[in-house]
């Protein structure tokens, strides 16, 4: 059963991210949003080879920019991905 965990938090102030990385599945994906799109500069999420989203809104209002192994995602698209995994798990 595939989950998609959201994460909005920064993995630099608490530890929501190293834990969901703990009990993730090979078919599950993570959803960066908030705050969490700083997760884009944790090298644990590109070593684990899960599926990254991010929130595009979040990229833009940080100035991140999309590394190459994660994608960006709209509002329209966080809701299909809410559909299209079977669990949706938000770290709150």
């Amino acid at each position: 059963m595939s989950t998609l965990h959201v994460v909005s938090h920064s993995p630099f102030t608490d530890s929501r991210l190293a834990s969901c990385l703990r009990i993730c599945a090979a078919d599950d994906a993570i959803l960066l949003c908030g705050d969490g799109a700083y997760a884009l500069h944790n090298t644990a999420l590109q070593t684990r080879g899960l599926k990254v989203w991010v929130l595009a809104e979040d990229l833009q209002a940080r100035n991140l920019p999309l590394p190459d192994w994660a994608d960006s995602v709209d509002y329209p698209g966080f809701v299909q991905l809410s559909i299209d995994y079977d669990k949706v798990n938000t770290w709150l």
